[in-house]
């Protein structure tokens, strides 16, 4: 249990290094609020829309008498709109991510080399990073997709339904949050999604201290936004620690009490507590 909170401690780290490099927060912020405009004028669209479209895929209830047909078609018309706002907040990260995919590698480059050592590099064209980012993001989204049909079906069970199923939820989404935000950090490191996976299952109670709260905050679209370049930054600290890399000592970015690997536990705390590639 002690790994929800090491988990928890990359997340404020992240924020915490943003804060103290605040020009890395501020070249951040662009690709989300880009991301958000245009979600935020898709669901204005689709709400206005969603009554039409209703009508247009019910023409059997066209000669339906009051107050079913406005019953049935309002119904569905909120159906829609819930389902459209569902797609949003499941897709915004991967989106988020793609569209500022050189942003954030470059903030998440900038993590590696304040923490000191090598600095890795993909070393492939813009390109091929995005159609790699895509593919996998897309990948990831049907495995959440499926988890969210069992769910779904799961909701149905009296009490368990209403009490267990909602947190399974936000486990499977916090744990793949989590999988897009380190694939920026892992993906320069030459790590496939498969072994992306297998690396994030090995420590699930880190991976769940990090995504579950930052699944929470993000129900709130600007304060996604706003958390985004922190979040980048420490997933990028957490997948230095998934991968055995050993930390640096960033100047400015410590206090007295975080000196050692730029803010994260000592090396003897490590094999204690958070050693992640053990």
């Amino acid at each position: 249990m002690r790994d929800l909170g090491v988990g928890f401690k990359y997340l404020l780290q992240g924020q915490k290094w943003v804060g103290r490099h605040g020009r890395w927060f501020g070249f951040g912020l662009p690709p989300g609020l880009v991301t958000l405009v245009l979600y935020a004028a898709a669901l204005v669209g689709l709400g206005y829309g969603a009554d039409d479209l209703a009508a247009w895929a019910t023409p059997f209830a066209d000669d339906w008498t009051s107050p079913w047909l406005g019953i049935f078609r309002g119904t569905l018309t909120a159906l829609v709109f819930a389902f459209g706002l569902f797609l949003a907040v499941i897709t915004f990260t991967a989106v988020t991510l793609l569209v500022g995919q050189p942003f954030y590698e470059s903030l998440s480059e900038e993590v590696d080399r304040s923490q000191g050592g090598d600095v890795p590099e993909s070393g492939l064209p813009l390109w091929r990073e995005l159609w790699i980012s895509a593919r996998d993001s897309l990948r990831v989204l049907l495995r959440v997709a499926l988890y969210g049909i069992l769910l779904f079906a799961c909701g149905f069970i009296p009490v368990v339904g209403q009490t267990v199923v909602p947190a399974i939820g936000f486990c499977v989404s916090g744990f793949f949050l989590t999988e897009e935000l380190t694939a920026v950090a892992l993906q320069r490191r030459g790590v496939e999604l498969k072994e992306r996976l297998r690396l994030l299952r090995g420590r699930r109670m880190a991976v769940l201290g990090f995504g579950v709260p930052l699944t929470l905050a993000f129900l709130v679209p600007f304060v996604a936004v706003l958390l985004m370049p922190g979040a980048v930054a420490g997933a990028t600290l957490m997948a230095r620690d998934l991968r055995g890399e050993n930390g640096g000592d960033d100047g400015d970015d410590t206090d007295g009490a975080d000196r050692n690997g730029g803010g994260l536990p000592s090396a003897g705390d490590e094999r204690e507590a958070h050693h992640l590639s053990r």
